[in-house]
């Protein structure tokens, strides 16, 4: 019973079960003895009435339709009863009768439970004897009744326990659901509070840290557009500083040829983490958007291919037409291919084929694929999966940028291996984002 819903409706309807039984019991137990008191009453009364009526008691006197009696006179039968015999006389009932009391005491005779009524008029006991069988029904009616009672309350407690605890398990849903909206990113999540109980505290409290984690990271995205931004002027200077050392680097000697390249490299490694860090920042603002074009996709990702100088790939593309925006199509494409060539083992292969609605790319590689610990964590921002590895030429956020600018296109963008290697699958709407 992991529900915290089905363990509150257990409690709700063990608790309803126990107080409708108890009630009804109750009510029952109450009313049955109200119905054979008011019985015994009455029939004492008038058998009280019809004894001080008569001149000379006789038994047969005593026998209506529902009544039989027997006379005692001085301890033996006098006159003759109608069904009443002085052996189905309780002892108890006799012994009070004797002391001149009027005493009656409920006894089972045939079958039926009776009514055994007795006094004492000069020397003679006078017994008679009265079927409570239609109380006995009346009792059998209540006592269905009670059942009926007892279940349809049951019932009704049920209901009302399931609508009380789907009420107070709402606000806990709503929390639940805005966590894992949190979680994936939409710090813009709230919840409504209502209320001023604890789980309005609780929303209270989920609300104002949604609200400072939104701005610790809405001030970090822009502390890093704005590094990015103050970085370019300065890198620009810098990159017209390298083209003039690769051109004099042929005529540099030892140790200056080696610095001048090594200055090179690390200023382009240096100018695309930067570019990408913009791209990153805005797509953290909201401000990147879309271009899109009709285009013929093979030719596309031919064309990134061969900018990049990346003739070992294999391709297996099929005709097919979509309207996308070609630079961020480029992106995708050149990421996971360079991410391929990197971390997998040759040949790469690049897959496109048409899908109702869809085009599909699949990058492939033939290396060790990815560990199933790393998948999750894939397309995060400067993850890498051996933090012992070396620097490469990455930025540790090309992945990340595959992914967004999929997403863009509201497609997407999954890892996972293959017979051979790592397969990553771009898809996206070849008509455009709906």
């Amino acid at each position: 019973m992991r529900s915290l819903r089905t363990r509150l409706l257990i409690a709700f309807v063990l608790l309803g079960a126990v107080t409708a039984a108890a009630v009804a019991g109750a009510m029952y137990v109450r009313a049955r003895n109200v119905l054979l008191e008011g019985a015994q009453v009455a029939a004492v009364r008038a058998f009280t009435e019809k004894v001080m009526t008569m001149t000379v008691p006789d038994a047969g006197e005593l026998s209506d339709r529902d009544d039989s009696g027997v006379i005692l006179y001085r301890g033996r039968p006098y006159g003759d009863g109608n069904s009443l015999r002085v052996e189905d006389i309780p002892f108890e009932l006799r012994d009070k009768v004797r002391t001149g009391l009027v005493a009656w005491q409920r006894t089972a005779r045939g079958g039926q439970v009776e009514l055994v009524i007795g006094m004492r008029v000069a020397d003679m006991e006078i017994y008679g004897a009265r079927s409570l069988l239609p109380e006995q029904e009346s009792i059998g009616e209540l006592a269905r009744v009670a059942w009926v009672v007892a279940v349809g309350s049951l019932a009704l407690g049920g209901l009302l326990a399931w609508f009380a605890a789907r009420s107070v398990l709402r606000p806990v849903r709503e929390l639940r659901e805005a966590a894992r909206r949190l979680g994936e990113g939409d710090l813009r999540t709230r919840v409504r509070v209502r209320g001023a109980d604890e789980l309005a505290g609780v929303a209270h409290t989920f609300n104002a840290t949604a609200a400072a984690l939104e701005k610790q990271v809405s001030d970090a995205r822009r502390f890093v557009a704005d590094v990015s931004h103050e970085l370019r002027t300065p890198l620009a200077a810098m990159t017209a500083v390298t083209d003039v050392l690769d051109e004099e680097a042929p005529h540099l000697n030892g140790d200056a040829r080696t610095a001048a390249g090594l200055v090179s490299q690390e200023t382009r490694n240096l100018t695309r983490l930067v570019d990408d860090l913009m791209e990153v920042s805005r797509f953290d603002s909201g401000a990147a958007a879309l271009e899109l074009e009709e285009i013929d996709v093979a030719d596309a990702v031919l064309a990134t291919l061969r900018a990049r100088r990346w003739s070992d790939v294999v391709t297996e593309l099929l005709p097919v037409r979509a309207r996308v925006d070609p630079r961020r199509l480029d992106v995708i494409v050149a990421n996971l291919v360079g991410n391929a060539q990197r971390h997998g083992s040759p040949p790469v292969t690049v897959v496109l084929r048409g899908e109702p609605g869809w085009l599909v790319i699949q990058v492939t590689d033939h290396g060790p694929g990815l560990d199933p610990a790393v998948l999750p964590h894939v397309f995060d921002r400067f993850y890498k999966a051996d933090t012992a590895r070396p620097r490469s030429e990455g930025s540790g956020l090309g992945l990340a940028i595959a992914w967004e600018n999929a997403r863009l296109h509201r497609g997407t963008l999954e890892a996972g291996n293959g017979r051979e290697g790592a397969v990553f699958t771009l898809r996206l709407p070849s008509g455009g984002p709906p």
